[in-house]
């Protein structure tokens, strides 16, 4: 997978992780922070676990918001894991803010409850196979329509999805030694 560069957002959250499983698949990968940083090339975005109200207000605050929506409604191919699910979602079930709300879905945020409520699992993803799923806070889909479509399902609800090059996941892949998602991603980026 060498040749992809990805741009990771570090505004908040679990980027140094995402950045790790890039660098173990051997992909190039750097810190996308501020405006200027729209000016490197990049192949694809990954969206962190964190807090999604924050992640979206240092988004706004930092001129990133209106670029990066464009790009991704213009095809940019986009992870968001947990925040970044609710960043792409284009509801929210529980919140009047929306994001990016560039996926035809609807999303729960903090359906599994707080802290306590996090939990680890294996579950079947379509187009990946058997994975490890951690849970943090995480939301849930409650819907996809249009062109999204539910890639996994854990206790009946929909924990990852992907729309065109958009893919979600309400768990973390970057936790875990598992780099299948993250692979499932690079695919998404090299698919014609």
């Amino acid at each position: 997978m060498s040749g992809l560069r990805v741009a990771v957002l570090a505004l908040q959250g679990a980027f140094a992780e995402h950045e790790q499983a890039l660098a173990n698949l051997g992909v190039s990968a750097f810190e996308l922070r501020q405006r200027r940083d729209l000016e490197r090339s990049f192949d694809g975005l990954i969206l962190p676990g964190g807090e999604s109200t924050v992640q979206g207000k240092l988004l706004r605050e930092t001129g990133l918001f209106d670029p990066l929506q464009a790009r991704i409604a213009s095809g940019l191919p986009v992870f968001g894991t947990c925040a970044g699910l609710l960043l792409l979602a284009g509801r929210i079930q529980n919140d009047e803010r929306t994001h990016f709300a560039t996926m035809d879905t609807v999303a729960v945020r903090n359906a599994y409850g707080r802290q306590l409520g996090s939990f680890a699992t294996v579950g079947t993803c379509k187009g990946i196979g058997q994975i490890p799923m951690t849970f943090i806070r995480a939301p849930y889909l409650a819907s996809v329509s249009g062109d999204a479509e539910a890639l996994a399902e854990v206790d009946g609800r929909i924990v990852a999805a992907r729309q065109g090059k958009q893919l979600v996941t309400a768990f973390h892949p970057e936790l875990t030694s598992d780099l299948s998602v993250h692979e499932y991603f690079l695919r998404l980026i090299r698919a014609d």
